[in-house]
Formats: C-alpha cells, structure tokens, sequence
C-alpha cells in the first residue's frame, strides 16, 4: 500500500474508532482531558509505525492497546512527580513517608470481563449528556468528544466564536471531573432519568441544523446529518429503547425534507408548499422503520403499570404522517391533530399547544385554530416567540382577514432572528395586500 493510501486508511480508521477509544480511555483514566490527548498520541505512533509494517489486522485494538500504554506512562509519571514534590516537602518538615502506590501495572484495562465493551460508549454519551451541564455545554462536549468535531467546527456550527465553545468545553470537563463522575451506564431509575438528558441533547443539535434559530441560513445540515449519526450509534448501544427509536426516526423523517425546505435563493418553502419529489425516500424509509420498531417496543413498555407513550415516538408518528401523504392534499390532518392531542397528554407545553393549534385550524378550520391560540396567548414561554404570531397570521389569513393577518406576519418578523425566516414573514405580509 502506497504512504498516501496507509495515510488514509489510518485516518479514515481513527474517525471509525475515535469515539469508543476515547470512552474507554476516559473510564480508564478518569478524565476526559487525558483520553482525548492518549488517543491523538495514538494516532500519532499509528502514522508513524503503520507506514513501515502495514495496518494491523485489528486496528482499533492495536490503537486502543498503544493509547491505553501511554495514558499509563503518564499515569505513572504524574504520581512520580507528586511522590517526589511530597517527599521533599516531608524532607522540609522532617517528616518520613512512605511513599505512593507506583499506578496501574501495565495491563489493558478497559471494559470489565464479561461486560460489553459498547458500555464504554454508551458511557461516555451519558457522561457528555449529564445534567448537571447547561444544554448548551452538553452539546459542546458531546460534539466534541463523541462526535469527533474539531472546536472551530463546532464554532461555525453554532454560529459562536472558537474562544467561546473552547471555554464551554473547558467548563463542562472541570464540571465533570468536581463531579466525580466515572464514565459509566446508569442503571435502574437514575438511568430513564439521564437518558431523558441525551436525547435531548442529541434533538437539540439536530433542531439547531433543521431549523437555525439565529444567523442568515434557514437551515444548517452538518448538524442535522451530525445528530442523526448520534442517534444511530445511541440505537445500536440501546436496541430495546422505545424512546431512542422513536428520536431516530424522528430526525430521519424530518431530515428527508431537507433538500426541499429551501428555494434556490435560500427562503423558506412550507412544507405545504414543497416538491415531494424532493424528499430522500432513503431516510423516509429509515425513519419508518425506526418507527416500527420504536412502536412494537412501545406496546411492550405499555404493558408494563409504569408505561406509557413516549413523546418521541409520538413526534415520529406525526412526521410519517407528512412522509405517507403523496401530496399536500392527502395529509391526514384528523389523525395529526388527533395525535398532538395524546402529545400534550405526553409532553405538556406551551410549544406543543401551540403545534396542537395549527394542526387542529387544518383539520377543523382556522376559527378552531385561533380558539386554541386564545388560551394559550399569555403563556410566558411564547412571549416574543415569533412562531406564534405566525400561526394567528395564517389563521387568520385563511379565515378572510388579510389586514389583520398581515400585522402579525409584521410581529413575527420582527421577532425572528433568523434572516431567511425573516425574509419570508415579511413575503406573507406582503401578500396580504
């Protein structure tokens, strides 16, 4: 194999393997910082000695056992070096001690005999994902140490300088490691109540691609297509998890549409308004079978006294609803409304009445959808939310009345922080005329 070729085959190795070397060398060493620097290490003899011998059979173990040698090494030199500022600091007080324990032996480590070595994974995700960070660390972190994005690309991702997601990562590490945490699965009732925290930090990476909240792209799919490999690999590490398929198949579904969401120009196209031909039948068709099989699970977690349906689920039933429909037409908007009416029993909010609403103006009429509106009009998590505006808008523009429409188009746009939504607000204005 030629050096260019070797080059890359062991970078391409190193992406594969990066995440799981890393968990494992965290729950090894105790610290994330120190995995993270062993695993470049790693990489670093790996391009130096694969050249000359070829790449190994085995070559996520062979980085694994070369990264594992070296957090060792540094082990030992750590404790050494505090072993000797102690004992001259003794010598000083003209005490005698005996000394440190020399460190780790020299052995493998990782996964415990008989535990499945995706444990170390699924580990490093709860630990990245725990809620004693901010959501916004928790992505951060997890972008950077599962996901495998550099600083800077997490940066541009956000929208956010390289100093700023640095100096969160930073402070998610030193929270963690005050904390104590030590990198493994919760069990039992601690683990449902973390699990709500990864998936939330997975859809909210997902969320940010799908639909920005601030900058002047409408969307912004590295994100998206970042999140959705999240969530497959989260998939694979908990294949009896209702919830985790029913996320994956959310963000499938919903990323299908991608392609289809903007005009050349960059506006906004409503899904009502775009070309079905357009949406990738490849993640429609994984979607719904992540739905199928997040809905068989489900039945069996109802069965259970403690059951019940998952919002996500519930969320991926909603956008195979679109998925299903040949065109706009033929959206089952009973069933849909039907469905955010067992959402809000779910997952009471403001943001999912509001969701209930415009649903519910299609299935049963605008008049419907502005009664909705009416009760939730003061509900303290819509202020300023330019979603809601929006919605009373086209209520109202479907209901005859255009001149009132198009102030709240006005409101809304002046709400978005977003350049292409703005934009396209201001468009219905317009056309009120």
């Amino acid at each position: 194999m030629a050096a260019g070729e070797t080059q890359q085959a062991i970078e391409a190795v190193f992406r594969i393997e990066r995440a799981r070397l890393i968990a494992g060398l965290a729950r090894f060493s105790g610290s994330v910082d120190l995995a993270e620097e062993m695993a470049q290490d790693a990489l670093v003899i790996a391009l130096s000695e694969w050249p000359r011998t070829g790449v190994p059979a085995n070559p996520g173990a062979w980085l694994t056992t070369a990264a594992k040698r070296r957090t060792i090494d540094a082990v030992r030199r750590d404790r050494m070096r505090e072993r000797k500022h102690a004992e001259i600091a003794q010598e000083l007080e003209g005490e005698v001690d005996g000394g440190l324990d020399s460190g780790p032996d020299g052995g493998e480590g990782g996964a415990a005999p008989g535990e499945d070595p995706g444990d170390e994974l699924l580990g490093l995700i709860f630990t990245a994902c725990h809620p004693i960070m901010s959501p916004d660390a928790r992505a951060a972190l997890t972008l950077r140490v599962v996901g495998g994005l550099t600083t800077d690309e997490i940066a541009r991702a956000f929208l956010s300088s390289e100093v700023t997601i640095a100096q969160r990562i930073v402070r998610a590490k030193k929270t963690i490691a005050r904390a104590g945490l030590s990198f493994e699965v919760p069990r039992g009732p601690e683990r449902a109540a973390r699990r709500a925290s990864v998936l939330e930090v997975i859809y909210l990476i997902f969320n940010e691609g799908y639909a920005a909240t601030a900058g002047d792209d409408l969307v912004r799919p590295g994100l998206c297509l970042e999140a959705q490999r999240l969530g497959r690999m989260l998939a694979a590490l908990m294949p009896d998890d209702p919830e985790v398929f029913g996320l994956l198949a959310l963000m499938e579904i919903q990323a299908s549409r991608l392609p289809a969401r903007t005009a050349p120009d960059g506006a906004a196209v409503p899904l009502p308004e775009q070309n079905r031909a357009r949406w990738d039948q490849l993640l429609i068709r994984r979607g719904l079978d992540a739905l199928a099989r997040a809905e068989t699970l489900a039945r069996e977690t109802l069965a259970q006294p403690a059951g019940g349906e998952g919002p996500y689920a519930l969320q991926a039933a909603l956008a195979a609803c679109h998925a299903r429909a040949i065109t706009a037409v033929d959206t089952d908007w009973p069933r849909i409304a039907g469905l955010y009416d067992r959402l809000r029993a779910a997952m009471p909010s403001p943001v999912v009445d509001l969701n209930r609403a415009v649903a519910h103006s299609m299935a049963f009429g605008p008049e419907r959808g502005l009664t909705l509106l009416d009760q939730i009009a003061d509900a303290e998590l819509l202020r300023n939310y330019a979603p809601l505006p929006a919605a009373r808008g086209d209520f109202l523009l479907r209901a005859g009345r255009p001149a009132e429409a198009r102030a709240e188009f006005e409101v809304a746009a002046g709400l978005s922080r977003n350049a292409a939504e703005r934009a396209f607000l201001l468009a219905r204005a317009a056309a009120c005329d």
